[in-house]
C-alpha cells in the first residue's frame, strides 16, 4: 500500500454530513454483530449445539455486512473524487492510501474496517462448508468462529479509528466513545481464549479481561485528548451490560421456544458475555481520571489491581455465594493484573496518541 496524496477539501467542499452516515454505518454494524454474539454464547450456554443458519448467527453476518458495504462505498466514493482530482475531506475516515498499484485510493479507517468485513466474509464460508462436513457446532471456539470473530475485532477497530478522526466534531465524540464501548465489550469473547493455558496459580481469564480493559479505557481516552472520555466508555459499557444481561437470556429462550428446542436443565439464567464484563468498570474509569497526570502504567496497574481483585466478588455476586480462591491465587492473580493493567495503559496510551494523528491538521482542513 502506498500513501497517496489526497486533495484537502475547501470549506465550501465540506462533507462532515457525509461523513456521518458511513460511520454510523459502520459502528452500527458492529452493534449489530455484538448483539448476535451474546446471544449466540448464550444459545450454546442454554440450548447447546446450533446450525449455520441461526439468528444469532445471521445477526452476526447481518452486523459485518452492513460495516463492510459502508466501507466499500466509502472506498469507491474516494477512488471516483481522487482519480477525477476532486477534493477529499481528510475527516472521513482518515487521508486515502493506495491500494492494489493505487487502482482504489480507501482511508484508512474504512479500509481497516472493510479489510475486517472481507476476511468475515472468508471465514464465514468456513463457517458454512464446517457445518456442512460436522453438522452441529457444540461449543463457540470452533475453529472458523475464532476467524470470525477476530475479523470482527478488525472492523470494530476501524470505526474507532474513522471516528477518532473526526474525534474534533460532536459526532466524532460521540462515536470514539460509542465504538470504543463496543469493542470493549467485544473483546471480553477474546478471553475465552485463555482457558487453553493451564490452570496454574494465576487466574488467566480475569488477568485478561483487566488487560483488554484497562488498555480501551486508556485508548479511548487519550485519542479524546480531553477529561471524562475514560469514563464515558466506561459508562456505556454498563449501559450495554445491563441492557444485555436481559436481552441475552430472554432471546435465547424465545428463539428456543420458536423452534422448538429446549432448554438446558441446569440453566441458571446467568448472561454469558455480559458476565464477563467486569462491573468495576466505571470505579477504574475513575481512576484513570483523577490520576492522569502521572505516568500510565500507575493508573493502569491500579487498574488492573481493582478488576482482578472484584472478579471472584463480582462471580459470588452473580451466582449468590460459591467458590472464592485460595489466598495465594487470589493474590497472585492481582498482581498478574497490576503487571498486565501497567502494560495495557502504556499501550492504550500510545494507541491512543496514534489514533490522534489519524485526525488532520486544523489548518489543513479549514485550508
Amino acid at each position: 500500500m502506498d500513501i497517496t496524496a489526497s486533495t484537502v477539501a475547501t470549506p465550501s467542499a465540506r462533507t462532515v454530513p457525509k461523513g456521518v452516515v458511513p460511520a454510523s454505518l459502520v459502528v452500527g454494524g458492529t452493534l449489530i454483530s455484538l448483539i448476535g454474539l451474546t446471544w449466540d454464547i448464550q444459545w450454546h450456554t442454554d440450548v447447546g449445539p446450533d446450525t449455520f443458519f441461526t439468528m444469532p448467527h445471521l445477526f452476526l453476518y447481518a452486523g459485518s455486512a452492513i460495516s463492510g458495504l459502508a466501507s466499500l462505498v466509502v472506498v469507491l466514493m474516494t477512488t471516483a473524487a481522487t482519480k477525477r482530482e476532486r477534493g477529499v475531506d481528510p475527516i472521513v475516515g482518515g487521508r486515502a492510501v493506495g491500494v492494489f498499484g493505487r487502482t482504489f485510493a480507501a482511508p484508512v479507517g474504512y479500509l481497516v474496517s472493510g479489510v475486517g468485513a472481507a476476511l468475515f466474509l472468508v471465514y464465514g464460508l468456513w463457517d458454512q462448508w464446517w457445518h456442512g462436513l460436522y453438522g452441529f457446532d457444540a461449543v463457540i471456539a470452533s475453529p472458523p468462529h475464532i476467524g470470525l470473530l477476530l475479523s470482527i475485532s478488525i472492523t470494530m477497530v476501524g470505526a474507532v479509528m474513522v471516528f477518532a478522526v473526526a474525534r474534533d466534531e460532536p459526532w466524532g465524540t460521540y462515536g470514539v466513545v460509542g465504538s470504543s464501548a463496543v469493542l470493549l465489550a467485544f473483546s471480553m469473547v477474546t478471553v475465552i481464549g485463555l482457558q487453553a493455558l493451564p490452570n496454574g496459580l494465576v487466574n488467566s481469564i480475569n488477568v485478561g479481561a483487566a488487560f483488554f480493559s484497562v488498555m480501551i479505557l486508556f485508548m479511548a481516552g487519550h485519542a479524546l485528548n480531553r477529561r471524562g472520555g475514560a469514563l464515558a466508555v466506561a459508562v456505556v459499557v454498563a449501559a450495554l451490560q445491563a441492557v444485555f444481561w436481559w436481552f441475552s437470556p430472554w432471546a435465547t429462550e424465545v428463539y428456543a421456544d420458536a423452534t422448538g428446542l429446549p432448554l438446558r436443565d441446569y440453566t441458571d439464567g446467568v448472561p454469558g458475555l455480559p458476565n464477563m464484563i467486569p462491573m468495576c468498570l466505571v470505579l477504574v474509569a475513575v481512576a484513570v481520571e483523577l490520576l492522569h497526570r502521572v505516568p500510565a502504567w500507575v493508573p493502569g496497574a491500579l487498574g488492573g489491581v481493582i478488576i482482578t481483585a472484584c472478579a471472584p466478588l463480582q462471580r459470588m455476586l452473580v451466582h449468590g455465594g460459591g467458590y472464592f480462591p485460595s489466598t495465594d491465587r487470589y493474590l497472585a492473580t492481582i498482581a498478574a493484573g497490576a503487571a498486565f493493567g501497567a502494560l495495557a495503559g502504556l499501550l492504550g496510551r500510545r494507541f491512543g496518541l496514534t489514533l490522534r494523528h489519524l485526525a488532520p491538521a486544523r489548518e489543513n482542513r479549514h485550508a
